[in-house]
C-alpha cells in the first residue's frame, strides 16, 4: 500500500510540475509601459532542447506593423520585428523560466530575463528584464 501511495504521489507531483512548466506557453498580449496601450502578441514556445523562446507574432499598432529593429547591433539589425524571436533560451528552474534573455526591439538592448505565471491570475504573466540589480517587470495577458 505504501508503495502505491508513493507512486501516486510521485505521479501527481510530476503532473503538477509539467503543468506549471507549460503554463507560460501560448500567446500573450504585451502592454506598453509608458502609454498603457496594447503593443503586440508574443508567442511563447518550447523548443526540442526544452528551453523557452518567444517571437513577436503580431504587432497591434497598424502604423508599426512594418517596423524593423534599427537599433539592434547584431544579426537582427534592420530585420522585421514582427516574427522576430525576442525571448531566447530560458530554462525552467524552481517554478520559473530564467537564465535566458529578452530583447527590447525599440532600443536594441538585451536583458537577462525571468518569466513566471502570476500566482493569483493564471492569465497574467510576469516578465522581468534585468541588468545587475536594476530590473523592470512587465505584465503580459493571455490571448484566448
Amino acid at each position: 500500500m505504501k508503495y502505491l501511495l508513493s507512486i501516486a504521489f510521485f505521479s501527481i507531483s510530476l503532473f503538477t510540475f509539467s503543468q506549471n512548466q507549460d503554463a507560460v506557453l501560448g500567446k500573450w498580449k504585451t502592454i506598453d509601459d509608458e502609454t498603457g496601450k496594447e503593443k503586440s502578441i508574443v508567442e511563447l514556445y518550447k523548443s526540442s532542447d526544452g528551453k523557452l523562446y518567444g517571437k513577436v507574432h503580431t504587432i497591434l499598432n497598424p502604423e508599426k506593423k512594418n517596423s524593423v529593429c534599427d537599433k539592434c547591433e547584431d544579426g537582427k539589425k534592420d530585420q522585421p520585428i514582427q516574427g522576430m524571436v525576442i525571448v531566447d533560451g530560458l530554462q525552467f528552474v524552481d517554478g520559473e523560466w530564467e537564465d535566458g534573455t529578452i530583447l527590447d526591439p525599440n532600443n536594441g538592448t538585451y536583458y537577462d530575463c525571468k518569466i513566471w505565471v502570476d500566482e493569483e491570475d493564471p492569465n497574467k504573466l510576469n516578465v522581468r528584464g534585468y541588468v545587475s540589480f536594476f530590473f523592470r517587470t512587465q505584465y503580459w495577458y493571455r490571448v484566448e
